[in-house]
């Protein structure tokens, strides 16, 4: 799968690294580097600025240049001299090892995005500090890319003084205004999805698998109402807006989507949603004594962010709400 990554960015004329980063707890991440633009290196410029970018939830590195030259976040900044890095998060289809675990092992998935947001997030960007040799660099987040980056903000905050800027795409920590009816059918059915996830042992959520990548760009491909359905599906979860949702992106966006997440991801995400607060992982009573000696999950301290966070969202966005941003 890296090797057709890597395939596609060279061929669009952009050179493209591949890294390998392991996490303390031992999973053997994939970040990916354009370091200059189609012209060459940015005289002054190209080792200066560096940018990380980190995908959302059930996504990849891939989402920040599926859209191609000049449209794609990572080359138009790579063009404008930046030194671009794609993180991918432990278990999407780029991150699917460690040390000692294996991804048929049910140890491999015992982590939400608070275990992104603690560890990998951290050891991306310093090694990425270390292979540039800078000491700060600007941070984009796209939905679950910022909730990680709250997460590392508050609890490890000297990573407050690495980040020049960071750009908060579509912002997801409090979730309970959030508006897709399917977010809210899911979240009524939240403590039935948690436990069958125990019960029947389902720990990797929505795998990256070839049948299914083919089956959702052949369906959104073949005619135009088939189409047409395949945008209504994605209004209905994300949030109508019809003008803005370029149909020809469709099937490029569904060869990378889904890459593959853990199951504890999606139940932490239910859990704010019925909550109304942003917290670590609820393991029940018991599970709470013994991982926090307190009968509930501690509220993550968002007073010791201190980073420059710019925030960019949509009055009409659906999974990201106005008043959870607010």
């Amino acid at each position: 799968m890296d090797c057709l990554h890597t395939q596609w960015s060279e061929e669009n004329g952009y050179p493209l690294e591949s890294h390998e980063v392991q996490t303390p707890d031992g999973y053997l991440l994939t970040v990916h580097r354009i370091p200059h633009g189609k012209m060459g290196r940015i005289p002054g410029k190209s080792r200066k600025r560096v940018a990380f970018l980190q995908h959302g939830f059930l996504s990849s590195s891939a989402d920040w240049i599926g859209l191609g030259p000049q449209r794609a976040l990572a080359y138009l900044l790579a063009d404008r001299g930046f030194d671009v890095w794609m993180g991918n998060a432990r278990g999407n289809k780029f991150s699917r090892c460690h040390v000692t675990k294996n991804p048929k092992e049910s140890s491999f998935w015992d982590f939400s995005w608070h275990e992104i947001g603690v560890f990998d997030v951290p050891a991306m960007i310093d090694y990425v500090l270390r292979e540039t040799g800078q000491k700060q660099l600007h941070y984009v987040g796209h939905s679950q890319g910022t909730t990680v980056l709250f997460v590392m903000l508050s609890l490890r905050p000297e990573y407050n003084r690495v980040l020049l800027t960071a750009h908060a795409l579509s912002p997801v920590a409090f979730m309970s205004h959030a508006q897709s009816p399917l977010v809210r059918l899911v979240g009524q059915f939240g403590d039935l999805i948690t436990w069958s996830s125990y019960i029947l042992g389902m720990r990797e959520f929505m795998y990256d698998s070839t049948m299914l990548r083919l089956a959702g760009s052949i369906a959104c491909t073949n005619t135009v109402t088939i189409r047409e359905v395949c945008a209504n599906i994605v209004f209905l979860i994300a949030g109508y807006n019809s003008p803005q949702l370029d149909r020809d992106s469709l099937p490029v966006m569904l060869q990378h989507f889904p890459a593959g997440a853990s199951m504890l991801q999606l139940i932490h995400y239910i859990q704010l949603f019925k909550c109304n607060c942003f917290r670590q992982f609820n393991y029940g009573l018991m599970g709470n004594m013994m991982k926090y000696k307190t009968p509930e999950p501690p509220e993550y301290p968002l007073e010791r962010i201190t980073a420059r966070i710019y925030l960019y969202y949509g009055d009409n966005d659906w999974l990201a709400a106005t008043k959870d941003i607010d």
